[in-house]
């Protein structure tokens, strides 16, 4: 009895595999059609998607409105698949805080290109605390100009942000302690990784931290560090392809992301989780979050 319980989950587990893979391949043929039959093909998927938006929306609302039923959701959004599902049709999302750093890694490369670099502080009743270092922290028109592209990106893809607030740089120290001989409070949460010249562009390596792996991509000499996980179903990464144009696609159901912003190329809904990252001393280092 218990052995004929257990097959049909087995089962369905193999058939949503395969589903997902019919998709994966449905959707890379669908790129190759001529542009009409293209745009008549992604809007039949636009609006099939809307439906089962429509559909799932309303089963959450009723999930959430019964005691039991919102346990019930609590356990369903623990289950990768079911949180893909909801992430993939915009009924789950990051919280605030994970939105505000993913911004902030995307112009983060454009102010260091200009001598600069923005830190996240902290976010609270919508309004984001950031600190300014190099170009960044001045008054020159350059300056101004960074500090309102950092507020015009985050305003532009977070619209619940109300302000953008400059914290002032941390004053140094009049005397130098024994803790900070020993310590460096720069250094609190960050790991080293490998040599830069060990990831040369056009590869990715991975960096093994207590939080869990981390990927580094050097695409053109431009490094990104990202959670080594696939947005779709969880899956490493660090064994799929990187191509020339920096557009790694995962092994598993070959979903594709721009390693330049994390971005998905298959499905936009999706997003790489971005970990910041610097050069130091001739290594790479991360700060997993």
């Amino acid at each position: 009895m218990t052995q004929q319980a257990t097959e049909p989950m087995n089962d369905f587990s193999r058939d949503l595999d395969t589903l997902a893979e019919q998709v994966d391949r449905a959707m890379r043929e669908v790129q190759k059609l001529e542009n009409d039959a293209r745009s008549k093909a992604t809007d039949l998927k636009k609006a099939i998607e809307e439906f089962h938006k429509v559909g799932l929306t309303t089963i959450v609302q009723r999930l959430k409105n019964d005691p039991r039923g919102k346990e019930l959701l609590f356990e369903l959004v623990d289950d990768p698949l079911v949180y893909a599902l909801f992430a993939m049709h915009g009924i789950v999302r990051a919280d605030m805080r994970t939105r505000v750093v993913r911004v902030l890694e995307m112009v983060r490369p454009y102010m260091q290109g200009h001598g600069g670099d923005v830190e996240f502080v902290d976010v609270r009743d919508n309004i984001v605390y950031v600190r300014l270092h190099g170009a960044c922290n001045g008054c020159s028109m350059s300056a101004v100009t960074l500090r309102e592209g950092v507020e015009e990106a985050l305003k532009h893809n977070i619209p619940e942000i109300r302000q953008v607030e400059v914290v002032p740089s941390d004053p140094g120290p009049a005397m130098i302690s024994l803790d900070a001989i020993t310590v460096s409070k720069s250094d609190v949460g960050w790991v080293q990784g490998p040599a830069l010249e060990l990831a040369p562009p056009g590869t990715m390596t991975c960096i093994e931290t207590a939080t869990g792996s981390v990927l580094v991509v050097n695409n053109d000499n431009k490094l990104s560090a990202y959670r080594n996980a696939c947005a779709h179903l969880g899956r490493r990464l660090d064994d799929g392809t990187l191509d020339a144009n920096g557009v790694l696609t995962c092994a598993g159901h070959g979903f594709q992301f721009d390693t330049t912003s994390g971005e998905c190329v298959t499905a936009p809904q999706a997003q790489l989780e971005p970990f910041p990252l610097r050069v130091k001393d001739g290594y790479i280092w991360v700060r997993p979050q």
